[in-house]
């Protein structure tokens, strides 16, 4: 059960965008596992990958394509996730993008492929060839929630937000979908994301904002410290709207900069309250750092000790785990007693030990909650750092065992 996340409401089209979802039978649940984005002639795009050695072919395929032209649609499949599939799953890629190609009639490297699954599963070609040929014939502005649906795979609850701002006086609205619940840790955590805005964006200025976006959000949440094969997360900005173009040096930069952090962050969040088997939404903040690879090392150790991540499971205010691993994060010359440690607002650490006012009840009342802050001030320097992340309980081991059954 996810914690604290429902449904997405008031999800809005975009301009210049339109999206189907199909059953195509990738998945034998009978549930939708293809989606198609296309996207109009002219928009701008921006992207980021998984940093995995072991890339899937759709990501090696999508970066050469990028390289090449900006991309006129995005096929994304669930249920096979075409990793570790050698040249096979390359040349399959590369069928998958001429078939839409010849569906939407653009040219294959003006299509963008996305996979989420099984890896070291051959794709089913035939079923994925009829697949498309259906998802091509269903295009709407109006189907992002049946969109983001058809890429989940072990997630409980889809993935969807829209936001609009103004810029220059116009109107623009920024929606984005995302999939992900387990695998999920840095360099693109294990997850799809894709974000369309009809805002007019300068190519090179879409790229920072995206880089920055998901610097605080998509590579500062884990729920098991494992990386995929397969991350991506996509903007696309048609342009369709009125409003001006957007650079660096436009009045309102900073405004739609910030607008794709808190929808990066939004989606970010949902993908760890949506946490295989998740019980505990747990903030991880580290503050007075000397720097901030530092401050996310200390972040990182908490966040994926089993000790800690099994003690919130429990709910059991063993504070000694959390202790322990800051001080195994591997910060050097660090003054024990100058680390204070909280739950919440309860202080559970000062000067080294616990402190003299802390009670075991109250460290229960926090631990007995959803959403719990652990909070570590270094007492070192002025940097800080959050990282969000989740308990480890029953329920994730199942859903892992069970996972290709």
């Amino acid at each position: 059960m996810a914690v604290g996340l429902s449904e997405p409401v008031n999800i809005l089209p975009v301009t210049g965008i339109e999206l189907a979802s199909v059953a195509s039978g990738i998945k034998s649940s009978g549930r939708d596992d293809l989606v198609l984005i296309k996207i109009s002639p002219g928009s701008s795009c921006a992207a980021t990958f998984t940093k995995n050695s072991f890339c899937a072919a759709p990501v090696i395929l999508a970066k050469k394509h990028l390289s090449q032209t900006l991309p006129r649609a995005l096929i994304i499949n669930s249920g096979n996730a075409n990793a570790g599939t050698g040249e096979k799953g390359l040349k399959d890629a590369v069928q998958s993008c001429e078939w839409v190609a010849r569906a939407i009639q653009c040219n294959a490297e003006e299509v963008l492929p996305f996979s989420t699954g099984v890896i070291g599963e051959p794709m089913p070609m035939e079923v994925l060839n009829s697949g498309v040929k259906l998802v091509s014939q269903q295009l709407s502005v109006d189907n992002w929630m049946v969109a983001a649906q058809g890429i989940m795979t072990t997630d409980t609850v889809a993935k969807a937000i829209s936001k609009q701002i103004s810029v220059a006086g116009k109107l623009i609205t920024i929606t984005g979908i995302a999939k992900g619940s387990g695998m999920i840790c840095p360099n693109m955590a294990t997850m799809l994301a894709f974000i369309c805005t009809d805002a007019k964006v300068e190519d090179a200025y879409l790229q920072y904002c995206l880089d920055e976006a998901v610097a605080k959000s998509f590579n500062s949440i884990t729920v098991d410290s494992d990386t995929s094969t397969n991350d991506a997360c996509i903007l696309i900005a048609s342009g369709a709207s009125e409003s001006a173009l957007i650079n660096a040096g436009s009045t309102d930069a900073i405004i739609f900069s910030q607008a794709i952090n808190e929808v990066c962050l939004h989606l970010a969040q949902a993908i760890v309250r949506d946490g295989e088997g998740a019980t505990k939404f747990v903030s991880v903040n580290v503050l007075d750092a000397l720097s901030l690879s530092e401050a996310r090392d200390v972040a990182y150790t908490i966040a994926h000790s089993p000790l800690v991540k099994t003690a919130l499971f429990a709910s059991d205010p063993n504070w000694g785990r959390i202790l322990a691993a800051v001080g195994n994060a591997g910060v050097e010359n660090l003054i024990a007693e100058n680390v204070s440690i909280y739950l919440n607002d309860i202080c559970i650490v000062s000067g080294g030990c616990r402190d003299a006012a802390y009670t075991e009840e109250a460290g229960q009342r926090v631990m007995d909650q959803s959403e719990i802050t652990v909070k570590v001030i270094l007492g070192r320097g002025d940097v800080s750092t959050t990282i969000w992340t989740t308990d480890l309980s029953h329920d994730y081991v199942t859903i892992n065992s069970d996972y290709r059954s």
